[in-house]
């Protein structure tokens, strides 16, 4: 499974929502994330991709769309 398709099933399990967002869609704006989520959805991406996220990188710019967050695991090591 590709990491785009990896992170768009977190996402959908995170968010309960059946949209998939496009690569360069604001999760934020879209209303898939919120602060809220933004922490289940780091905890679900570390777990899968065994990366760790530091606590200061957990600022929703590092994870406004699809391709930010794989360009910013692609940084982590993933």
């Amino acid at each position: 499974m590709a990491k785009g398709d990896k992170i768009r099933r977190i996402l959908k399990d995170v968010s309960r929502k059946e949209r998939l967002p496009g690569e360069e869609e604001s999760l934020f704006e879209s209303g898939l994330l919120d602060s809220f989520a933004l922490t289940d959805l780091v905890s679900a991406l570390e777990k899968e991709f065994k990366v760790a996220v530091p606590d200061a990188d957990l600022r929703p710019r590092n994870f406004e769309s699809i391709s930010k967050i794989s360009s910013y695991l692609e940084r982590l090591g993933a």
